[in-house]
């Protein structure tokens, strides 16, 4: 007997329209669907750049313990099909996706490669060049005074970070920054700038391949003390990355490195500009709440609003029968502003605990290994800020239409000195 699919779900969350909304007006539509249908069927997302077949479409899953589900049993929902909810040639999925996109074994084999390249002594050298950077940043803003915040503040301290960690020459970091942003705005018109989406998309991936293929042939001629040479050095079991691995870990590193902190960033001001009480909170004390108040910016922010699994066989998820070779979308965003997981969910509340948001992934072997380094970057970076510019308040953000990174694309500030 041929199993029936049901109806499209009257409440879209896959639609352009539904990404242009702000967070604060999709989560009505994620609200219905958490209380009444908390897995449903969706039309698939607009901007698949491969034909649809009739029929088609994915199950949203909005609630935060389904989330952790899906995450934490990747035997029944793989990630080896790819994590974007937009159908794209299989080409751009293994050139862009990394690890993100891998099942295990060679999942397991390439983490433990790439976290190889993350040495002690790395990570010590990082923590203290961030610190420093996030003061210099600091320092022209108070120059510059009042300014859009995303191009004076937010999006510096990430690129800068990634880029120094590879060791990529200062010439090079703003085409792979705009790149990376290529990689995840490519539904946006502003970002587009005229081109079709799967010309961005492709033209973003190709420059950030070379970049990240140029640096490590030059490191392996020319080691230094940087994460490029490491991960051209690295070897686990008598395996090493091939130049294909390490382009494509670039990428990952330029988009994920860049975008999400930088839009926990933005959020996180918005917040403190909307909740006064809470930045008081943070700078009557802030090495005591400050671990504490991270998680809650990643909470607030959900920078990675969406995940796609597919289903590896026929099983049952909230009463709905999914088959195999569905996709299955965890909807990050949805999760983390969910009242079973979170009370009072849409209150910014800096000590919050607990807190087992889904904002770094609900668990699994796919949980985001650059936690630490964002939580590093956050932690210095607000410290200068609520303690040198204590007044600063951000304007209405613009956000970037999109389905898979929470984009901003300018907020003003005032500095209030």
């Amino acid at each position: 007997m041929v199993q029936t699919r049901p109806a499209y779900d009257t409440v879209s969350v896959g639609s352009l329209e539904f990404w242009a909304k702000t967070p604060e007006e999709r989560e009505e539509r994620f609200r219905i669907l958490r209380d009444e249908r908390p897995v449903s069927w969706q039309r698939p997302a607009e901007g698949s750049m491969l034909p649809q077949e009739d029929g088609a479409g994915f199950w949203a899953v909005t609630r935060h313990a389904d989330i952790q589900t899906v995450s934490k049993n990747p035997k029944d929902f793989c990630s080896g099909q790819g994590v974007m909810i937009e159908d794209v040639p299989p080409d751009i999925l293994e050139a862009a996706s990394s690890f993100l996109a891998m099942d295990a074994p060679r999942h397991t084999q390439l983490r433990k490669l790439v976290s190889a390249a993350f040495t002690p002594k790395q990570v010590k050298r990082i923590d203290e060049q961030i610190k420093d950077q996030a003061r210099r940043i600091t320092d022209e803003l108070i120059e510059v005074g009042d300014c859009d915040f995303v191009d004076q503040v937010a999006r510096k301290l990430p690129m800068w970070t990634i880029y120094e960690m590879c060791g990529l020459p200062a010439e090079r970091r703003s085409d792979a920054a705009h790149a990376a942003d290529g990689m995840v705005s490519w539904s946006d018109e502003d970002v587009r700038q005229g081109k079709e989406p799967a010309e961005l998309l492709n033209d973003s991936l190709i420059t950030l391949i070379n970049i990240g293929i140029d640096l490590a042939e030059d490191r392996r001629a020319h080691p230094r003390d940087d994460l490029m040479t490491n991960l051209v050095q690295a070897e686990v079991d008598g395996v090493k990355l091939t130049d294909e691995d390490i382009a494509a870990f670039f990428v990952l590193l330029s988009v994920a490195g860049n975008d999400t902190t930088r839009n926990t960033i933005t959020r996180t001001l918005e917040a403190l500009t909307r909740f006064p009480d809470q930045r008081k909170i943070l700078q009557a004390d802030y090495e005591g709440t400050i671990g504490v108040a991270i998680e809650e910016f990643v909470r607030w922010a959900s920078p990675v609003m969406t995940f796609k699994r597919v289903a590896t066989r026929d099983v049952e998820l909230q009463g709905q029968q999914i088959r195999e070779g569905d996709w299955v979308v965890m909807y990050y965003a949805s999760g983390n502003r969910d009242e079973r997981a979170f009370a009072d969910p849409y209150t910014f509340d800096v000590r919050r605990t607990p807190n087992q948001h889904v904002g770094f992934g609900g668990g699994g072997p796919h949980f985001c290994m650059g936690n630490v380094l964002a939580k590093t970057q956050l932690r210095a970076l607000f410290d200068q800020l609520l303690h040198r510019v204590p007044d600063l308040q951000g304007g209405e953000p613009v956000q970037v239409v999109g389905n898979f990174v929470d984009g901003v694309k300018s907020m003003p500030c005032t500095l209030n000195l």
